[in-house]
């Protein structure tokens, strides 16, 4: 006769050597055993993915500026200093900040990030996907013009020829702003022309023209040097700044001292008060954590320095204005690099050990927890199917102890064929054998009572 319990525990041939494993560990059926595995599997290729996914991309597109123009020039020292980490920054040209505003909306435009001059953002453009890095300079608005008389104020240059920056560029929004909050709007006497920065200048300077509009995203700082050396050009100094500062949230009132240009030729002769907005740093809100700390570390490398117009670490700021600034960016205010990344010298390394943390730690404190409390529900769980018999056992024993009759004693056998072919059906965990094998032998003593022969078994 073949034995019940070795048939009822042994697995399938076709059955792989983890399920066996399970079963013969926990007791859990195949089907549950087969469930088990394919939990873990689908677990281990979800860390596996995540681990791939979360992985910082090697090259990152920026949309910067006209050429010459200091977006531009700021790019290319991102790019080189990118280089170092491992990073490949690709550069793509462009008229100004309402075009990289335009390449960042547009989700299969390729740009990651780019730079946006402060009150560029109108209702109609949708940010929700966009945030700040922070702000990374001041973006003063230089007007350049010719006149007997100097001018006072903005209203002075209607029905006059003005080039206020080609499309696409946050020179030309700005200007049209200003102008129209002075009563200037397009298609009236005003001449508005969407000349770039060089042939703007350069009909200034011949006198077809009688001011112009620039901005460092979209004019080479030797375009300004230019225009601000000529006898014959004067640059406008905002005489009303606090009252456009107070209108324009996005505004910032700055300061170019006189000779701050040229000492020797006292260029300007005086000091001019101009307004311009901050220029931010804006990337899209799945950029790679990893890459927005290297970002802002890159930043405050190329714009933390003194200038004409800041001091030295006043950039990059958490200066808020049409954009939030992003959490990686807060944290990296806040408290700098993470520990990783200031004391492992190799970016890409500190991002293999961080990645590694992060999937490994979390598995780790509910993992430690659930195996060390999975044998003790095991253990209960199990005891308490082997003790349910045992009380039924010895409640039949009692029973024997009294008179027996022929019918009671038919009665007894039938309940404890019952309770065997129940325990027969059990499927326990091999660390329990003993528990089980002892039930057995349990049942035999009370069939032994009962004047019944124990059956043999192979």
């Amino acid at each position: 006769m073949m034995n019940p319990m070795k048939t009822d525990i042994r697995l399938k041939p076709t059955a792989s050597p983890v399920v066996t494993m399970i079963t013969e560990t926990f007791g859990f059926s195949r089907t549950w055993s087969l469930a088990v595995v394919a939990f873990a599997g689908l677990v281990i290729c979800f860390a596996i993915y995540w681990f791939i996914h979360t992985a910082p991309p090697h090259t990152i597109t920026i949309t910067g500026g006209p050429p010459g123009s200091t977006f531009q020039k700021s790019a290319e020292s991102y790019s080189n200093i990118l280089a170092h980490s491992g990073v490949t920054l690709k550069i793509l040209p462009s008229q100004g900040s309402l075009q990289n505003l335009q390449r960042l909306e547009n989700r299969h435009s390729g740009v990651d990030i780019g730079f946006v001059q402060g009150g560029v953002t109108d209702d109609t453009n949708a940010t929700d996907h966009l945030v700040s890095l922070g702000s990374v300079a001041y973006e003063p608005l230089l007007i350049f013009y010719r006149n007997p008389a100097p001018i006072r104020f903005l209203s002075e240059f209607a029905g006059k020829r003005l080039a206020v920056g080609p499309v696409g560029s946050g020179t030309r929004t700005l200007a049209l702003t200003l102008l129209q909050t002075n009563g200037i709007a397009t298609g009236g006497d005003t001449q508005l022309l969407n000349l770039d920065a060089d042939a703007a200048a350069q009909a200034l300077l011949q006198g077809t023209i009688d001011a112009v509009f620039l901005m460092s995203d979209s004019a080479s700082s030797q375009t300004m040097r230019s225009l601000m050396r000529s006898p014959a050009v004067q640059l406008y100094s905002f005489a009303q700044a606090d009252a456009y500062t107070r209108r324009f949230s996005y505004l910032t009132k700055l300061k170019l001292p006189a000779g701050a240009i040229d000492l020797g030729k006292n260029v300007p002769a005086q000091d001019v008060w101009l307004i311009g907005p901050t220029v931010e740093l804006i990337a899209r809100t799945d950029l790679n954590p990893a890459l927005s700390d290297l970002l802002l570390g890159t930043a405050r490398e190329v714009h933390g320095k003194a200038s004409m117009f800041q001091n030295r670490g006043d950039f990059p700021a958490p200066l808020e204005h049409d954009f939030k600034i992003s959490d990686d960016a807060t944290r990296y205010y806040k408290s700098g690099k993470s520990f990783l990344y200031r004391s492992i010298p190799s970016f890409w390394v500190a991002s293999l050990v961080n990645r590694t943390l992060v999937v490994i730690l979390p598995m780790t404190l509910v993992l430690i927890p659930v195996i060390r409390l999975v044998p003790q529900v095991l253990k209960w769980r199990t005891q308490l199917r082997i003790y349910r018999w045992y009380r039924a056992l010895l409640v039949l024993e009692r029973e024997v102890a009294g008179e027996l009759t022929p019918t009671k004693r038919d009665e007894l056998m039938t309940r404890l064929a019952e309770i065997e072919l129940a325990v027969k059906r059990l499927r326990i965990p091999a660390k329990f054998a003993d528990q089980f094998y002892g039930l057995r032998g349990h049942i035999d003593y009370v069939r032994e009572r009962l004047g019944a022969p124990v059956p043999q078994r192979p």
